[in-house]
Protein backbone atom coordinates (compact mmCIF):
# COMPACT_ATOMS: atom_id res chain seq x y z
CA UNK A 1 0.00 0.00 0.00
CA UNK A 2 1.47 3.29 -0.73
CA UNK A 3 1.26 6.21 1.53
CA UNK A 4 2.04 9.73 1.11
CA UNK A 5 3.37 11.68 -1.55
CA UNK A 6 3.09 8.77 -3.79
CA UNK A 7 -0.48 7.69 -2.76
CA UNK A 8 -1.44 11.50 -3.66
CA UNK A 9 0.53 11.55 -7.14
CA UNK A 10 -0.87 8.13 -8.12
CA UNK A 11 -4.63 8.97 -7.23
CA UNK A 12 -4.34 12.01 -9.34
CA UNK A 13 -3.12 10.54 -11.96
CA UNK A 14 -5.61 7.98 -11.75
CA UNK A 15 -8.11 10.95 -11.47
CA UNK A 16 -6.69 12.68 -14.70
CA UNK A 17 -6.68 9.31 -16.40
CA UNK A 18 -10.71 8.79 -15.79
CA UNK A 19 -11.16 12.28 -16.21
CA UNK A 20 -9.14 12.06 -20.26
CA UNK A 21 -11.64 8.60 -21.08
CA UNK A 22 -14.55 11.01 -19.85
CA UNK A 23 -13.53 13.75 -21.80
CA UNK A 24 -13.31 11.75 -25.20
CA UNK A 25 -16.25 9.66 -24.42
CA UNK A 26 -18.09 12.86 -24.08
CA UNK A 27 -16.62 14.31 -27.23
CA UNK A 28 -17.45 11.13 -29.22
CA UNK A 29 -21.25 12.07 -28.01
CA UNK A 30 -21.25 15.60 -29.03
CA UNK A 31 -19.71 14.78 -31.91
CA UNK A 32 -22.83 12.02 -33.02
CA UNK A 33 -25.10 14.48 -31.84
CA UNK A 34 -23.54 17.67 -33.87
CA UNK A 35 -23.64 15.09 -37.06
CA UNK A 36 -27.39 13.68 -36.52
CA UNK A 37 -29.41 17.34 -35.57
CA UNK A 38 -26.65 18.52 -39.02
CA UNK A 39 -27.90 15.77 -41.25
CA UNK A 40 -31.53 16.57 -39.83
CA UNK A 41 -31.23 19.94 -41.20
CA UNK A 42 -30.21 19.52 -44.46
CA UNK A 43 -32.14 17.01 -44.79
CA UNK A 44 -35.16 19.30 -44.15
CA UNK A 45 -33.57 21.50 -47.02
CA UNK A 46 -33.97 21.14 -50.46
CA UNK A 47 -30.44 20.41 -51.41
CA UNK A 48 -29.55 18.31 -54.75
CA UNK A 49 -27.15 15.40 -54.15
CA UNK A 50 -23.97 15.85 -55.83
CA UNK A 51 -24.31 13.15 -58.18
CA UNK A 52 -27.41 14.63 -59.50
CA UNK A 53 -25.69 18.11 -59.75
CA UNK A 54 -23.28 16.71 -61.63
CA UNK A 55 -25.27 14.63 -63.84
CA UNK A 56 -27.75 17.87 -64.88
CA UNK A 57 -24.48 19.44 -65.38
CA UNK A 58 -23.60 17.25 -68.06
CA UNK A 59 -26.78 17.59 -69.77
CA UNK A 60 -26.46 21.41 -69.43
CA UNK A 61 -22.84 21.22 -71.22
CA UNK A 62 -24.52 18.77 -73.75
CA UNK A 63 -26.62 20.77 -74.94
CA UNK A 64 -24.77 23.80 -74.95
CA UNK A 65 -22.15 22.37 -77.32
CA UNK A 66 -25.40 21.06 -79.39
CA UNK A 67 -27.01 24.34 -79.60
CA UNK A 68 -23.60 25.95 -80.38
CA UNK A 69 -23.02 23.20 -83.43
CA UNK A 70 -27.03 23.50 -84.52
CA UNK A 71 -26.18 27.60 -84.80
CA UNK A 72 -23.11 27.35 -86.51
CA UNK A 73 -25.12 25.29 -89.42
CA UNK A 74 -28.00 27.31 -89.87
CA UNK A 75 -25.67 30.42 -90.25
CA UNK A 76 -23.58 27.90 -92.87
CA UNK A 77 -27.17 27.19 -94.30
CA UNK A 78 -28.12 31.12 -94.55
CA UNK A 79 -24.64 32.35 -96.17
CA UNK A 80 -25.54 29.89 -98.79
CA UNK A 81 -29.15 30.24 -99.40
CA UNK A 82 -27.86 34.25 -99.22
CA UNK A 83 -25.58 33.49 -102.01
CA UNK A 84 -28.12 31.97 -104.08
CA UNK A 85 -30.94 34.30 -103.32
CA UNK A 86 -27.96 37.54 -104.57
CA UNK A 87 -27.61 35.59 -107.85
Amino acid sequence: MTTGPNKFLDDFARLMTDMAGTAQSMRGEVETAFRHQAEKFLSGMDLVQREEFDAVREMAVKAREENDALAKRIDELEAKLAEKTSK
